[in-house]
C-alpha cells in the first residue's frame, strides 16, 4: 500500500521521543509536513533533527508549548495555521495506591491526558470540516479496557479519551472528515528496558528479556513480545491516509491481543 501525505500538514503532540516520535517520522516519510510538539524548546529542535536525519528532504516544523494549557494550545493553532491531520498523542502515565491519588492528581491526569486532546480538536476540527478533509486522531491504552488497579487514574483518563473520539466523529459525521481513537499495548519506549531487567533476569539478552517479561508478567499478549513504536505508528500513518476515508468512530486496537475481547 502505497501512503500518499504530502500536502497535508500534521500535528504530534508529545512527539519528542517514544511513540509519539515514531509517528511523527512515519507522517513525515508519507510525505506530509510534521508538526513535532513538545514543553522544551531544545528537545523539540533535537527531535525535529533527528527526524530530518531519518527522512532526508522532510519537512519537519518545531512548535515548542505546553498543549495542556490554552495558552499553549493556541500557539500552536497560530503557529501553523492550518493542520490536516492531529494526532493527540501526549500523556502522563504513572502507578499510585489508588487510595492515596489525590484530587490534584486526577484532575493532572484529566487535564494532560483528556482536556489537552479536546482543546486542540475544538481548535482545528473547524478547519478541517471546512474544507472536506481531514483525520483527528488520539492515541489511547489497553488500560482504557483492561483498568489498571495500580493505574486506575490513567486508566479511567485514557477510557474517556474514546469517549472523546467517539463523540467528535459523530460531530464531524458527513463532513470528509474521520476521527478515531488507536489502542496501543504493553510498548518499548524509553525506561521500559530498565523496568523490564527490574523483573527479570539481567544476564539475559534484551531479545529473551522480554519475552520472558511478557510471559510472567503480561501473560494475556498474544505477541509474546512488547510492540515497537513503530508499529502503533503505521496504524496512525495507515488512519490518516484516504485509504482510510471509510474508518471513523473507531477504536482500533494495536495490542498485541492484549485485550481479551473482540472488540473494540
Amino acid at each position: 500500500m502505497q501512503i500518499d501525505l504530502l500536502g497535508r500538514t500534521a500535528l504530534v503532540t508529545g512527539s519528542t521521543q517514544g511513540i509519539g516520535a515514531a509517528i511523527a517520522t512515519g507522517l513525515a516519510r508519507s510525505g506530509a509536513r510534521v508538526a513535532v510538539n513538545g514543553r522544551s524548546e531544545g528537545r523539540v529542535r533535537e527531535s525535529a533533527a533527528a527526524i530530518g536525519r531519518a527522512v532526508p528532504g522532510a519537512d519537519v516544523v518545531p512548535v515548542a508549548a505546553d498543549v495542556t494549557t490554552e495558552t499553549g494550545a493556541r500557539h500552536v493553532a497560530e503557529s501553523l495555521g492550518r493542520v490536516d491531520i492531529l494526532v493527540n498523542n501526549l500523556g502522563v502515565f504513572g502507578a499510585a495506591d489508588p487510595l492515596e491519588i489525590t484530587d490534584d492528581e486526577w484532575r493532572r491526569y484529566f487535564e494532560v491526558n483528556v482536556l489537552a486532546a479536546v482543546r486542540l480538536t475544538r481548535l482545528f476540527l473547524p478547519g478541517m470540516t471546512g474544507r472536506g478533509w481531514g483525520r483527528v486522531q488520539y492515541i489511547a491504552s489497553d488500560s482504557a479496557i483492561v483498568t489498571p488497579a495500580e493505574m486506575i487514574h490513567y486508566g479511567v483518563s485514557k477510557t474517556a479519551l474514546l469517549a472523546v473520539g467517539r463523540g467528535f466523529a459523530k460531530q464531524a459525521a458527513g463532513t470528509g472528515v474521520t476521527v478515531n481513537s488507536v489502542i496501543a499495548g504493553p510498548t518499548h519506549t524509553g525506561g521500559v528496558e530498565d523496568f523490564v531487567y527490574e523483573l527479570v533476569d539481567r544476564e539475559l539478552p534484551w531479545e529473551e528479556a522480554q519475552r520472558a517479561f511478557m510471559r510472567e508478567h503480561r501473560p494475556q499478549s498474544l505477541l509474546q513480545r512488547l510492540i515497537e513504536p513503530e508499529e502503533i505508528a503505521n496504524m496512525v500513518v495507515y488512519l490518516a491516509s484516504d485509504q482510510a476515508s471509510a474508518t471513523t468512530g473507531g477504536a482500533l486496537r494495536v495490542d498485541g491481543g492484549y485485550v481479551d475481547a473482540i472488540l473494540p
